[in-house]
């Protein structure tokens, strides 16, 4: 297959010349994650768990059971790639590469470098506009710093099924800590994949794909009915109900899809979209200050029982050290 059929035909976009990615960040995900940074110990278990794989290794494990995408592989994907990164002005490429894994998803991964992944389900579920918006979502993570605590993640995830030593309380603490950020890390990047193609149908079809989508049965789907669906879920706040979505949200890496188009479609009706679409957004150059403004609206998510985990894996992982590369 060299082309994927397109729902809309391309339009012109508005590029958001030197556009900060606090303007796509939602406030939770922002606090959250200088929350975890601030907690003692944090930073230096990060540089730990990515020093006992090195950049190299981490590199050709994500990538070595996928195919690198260029204007002669997947050239339709590479040219939808080139247009985000123009719109959100990135001012450099990422490597984007496709993996056999049926599972529809994709993940900005890497540490000094960080690179696109994107599974085969997501290209075999997904058209060309709504694949416009994974590409446009994946470079908000990259945009935002995401990369690094994602793939300290994806990290943990695989190393606590494997059931190695590491694999304990200590380490589902974190990943745990870590998974509630990236939550909130994802409402970010379904503003900044608006925000690339500016095509909200598009953004939301996308997530209801995911949610549940099939290219056998794509002409059964309808998104007007997903969002009635996404309104049905907010406006329930039974006791019962709440229960159940903070239930059903632990141990998870993603909010569910349902969430996520209410969310979109809340920021949409608040006029966000539009203001940043007419230039009313902040540049790079004010990020210091933006920066400074930030850090006093963050609060604490997470205790002490965060705090030992932390000192835990801390101490396991300058044994493992001691002991040479860890293998996946």
């Amino acid at each position: 297959m060299n082309e994927k059929s397109s729902t809309l035909a391309p339009t012109a976009r508005v590029k958001l010349t030197d556009i900060s990615s606090r303007t796509w960040e939602h406030p939770a995900d922002r606090a959250a994650l200088r929350s975890l940074n601030s907690i003692p110990g944090f930073s230096e278990l990060i540089r730990k768990i990515v020093g006992l794989f090195g950049e190299r290794g981490l590199r050709l494990f994500f990538q070595a059971n996928a195919v690198r995408v260029t204007p002669k592989q997947y050239g339709w994907v590479y040219d939808l790639h080139q247009r985000v990164l123009d719109v959100l002005d990135l001012g450099w490429e990422p490597e984007l590469y496709i993996s056999q894994t049926p599972f529809a998803n994709a993940g900005a991964l890497g540490v000094d470098k960080p690179f696109i992944l994107i599974n085969s389900g997501a290209v075999d579920v997904l058209d060309r506009d709504e694949m416009e918006t994974v590409l446009g979502h994946e470079v908000g993570h990259i945009a935002s710093d995401h990369v690094l605590h994602r793939t300290v993640l994806a990290l943990l995830i695989l190393l606590g099924q494997r059931q190695l030593p590491i694999a304990g309380i200590a380490i589902q603490a974190i990943i745990l800590a870590l998974a509630e950020w990236n939550r909130k890390s994802e409402l970010s990047s379904d503003r900044a994949a608006l925000l690339a193609t500016q095509d909200p149908e598009a953004c939301m079809s996308g997530l209801m794909k995911l949610a549940g989508g099939s290219h056998h049965y794509a002409d059964s789907l309808n998104l007007n009915e997903f969002l009635l669906q996404a309104e049905d879920y907010e406006e329930d706040e039974t006791l019962a109900d709440a229960v159940f979505k903070v239930m059903n949200l632990l141990g998870s890496t993603h909010p569910f899809h349902v969430l996520r188009v209410g969310e979109l479609r809340r920021w949409i009706r608040e006029g966000h979209y539009d203001r940043v679409l007419r230039g009313e957004y902040l540049r790079r150059s004010d990020e210091p200050r933006a920066y400074r403004e930030d850090a006093r609206e963050a609060v604490s998510y997470y205790g002490g029982t965060v705090k030992k985990a932390i000192r835990k894996l801390s101490r396991f992982l300058d044994e493992a050290a001691q002991g040479g590369p860890v293998e996946l």
